[in-house]
């Protein structure tokens, strides 16, 4: 079940728990609060999902959107007034980005020296 896990799930699963639980120590309206809990949690699940099914790369690619969106939510949800919230977002969905691209098979491949795997 935990046989193929990988560093990056793991780190996932803290930048979507930072950001989950942001609001408590962030000044922040209704919008960044909830943007940051419910793309934190989204994050944080992702990569949990990842831990225990490692070959399900639809995961990642999903990781990689709710990094995305909790770039754009202070844009968005109209929350850039508020710094501390503002910058948690943009950091932490470029960190959840990074962390979905490394995680892709394509990239895992790569970086293990190996090519693209034909199918028979």
């Amino acid at each position: 079940m935990f046989s193929d896990s990988r560093l990056q799930d793991y780190v996932a699963v803290i930048l979507g728990v930072f950001a989950a639980l942001s609001p408590l120590w962030l000044d922040t309206n209704d919008a960044a609060m909830w943007s940051l809990i419910v793309l934190g949690v989204l994050v944080a699940l992702s990569g949990l999902a990842q831990i225990v099914r490692p070959s399900m790369a639809a995961i990642d690619y999903a990781m990689g959107v709710f990094g995305v969106l909790l770039f754009l939510s202070p844009w968005v949800m109209d929350f850039t007034a508020y710094n501390g919230a503002s910058w948690t977002a943009w950091i932490v969905g470029v960190l959840t980005v990074v962390v979905a691209v490394a995680a892709l098979p394509v990239m895992n491949a790569r970086m293990h020296g190996g090519g693209l795997a034909t199918h028979h």
